[in-house]
């Protein structure tokens, strides 16, 4: 009898209003543009993605992303983050946020949301 081999399931695809990526096919798209991304950048932006909303310490990235452990002293974390903000283009500032002195956050698209302002009445003085 073999034994019993249990794998986490994840999405298929990340999509939003700008970004999508297809993780069985490592494909990325910008605006639906091809993104070019090098496979350890592809590797961090999925990661992020797979934990959006939640604080990634640059341990685990460096360990989970390139197998590095926290005894190494690196600034390739740093490098793959600025080249993937660029070629994220005008949309880096609304996904990856630095978190100081411990991580970073992936955060999906959020549209604005348009409030309708009710017209206010005065009443006038008789």
């Amino acid at each position: 009898m073999e034994p019993i081999q249990i794998t986490k399931i994840h999405e298929q695809h990340y999509h939003d209003q700008h970004l999508d990526l297809d993780f069985g096919n490592k494909t990325a798209l910008l605006d639906s543009e091809p993104l070019t991304l090098t496979r350890k950048e592809y590797d961090l932006l999925a990661f992020l993605i797979e934990h959006a909303g939640e604080l990634v310490t640059r341990e685990i990235l460096l360990l989970r992303v390139w197998g590095y452990s926290n005894q190494i002293r690196t600034r390739t974390l740093d490098v793959h983050i600025l080249r993937l903000r660029r070629k994220l283009g005008e949309h880096r500032g609304k996904y990856i946020e630095t978190i100081f002195n411990a991580g970073y956050r992936f955060q999906p698209f959020r549209a604005p949301h348009l409030v309708q302002r009710q017209p206010q009445m005065f009443a006038l003085g008789a």
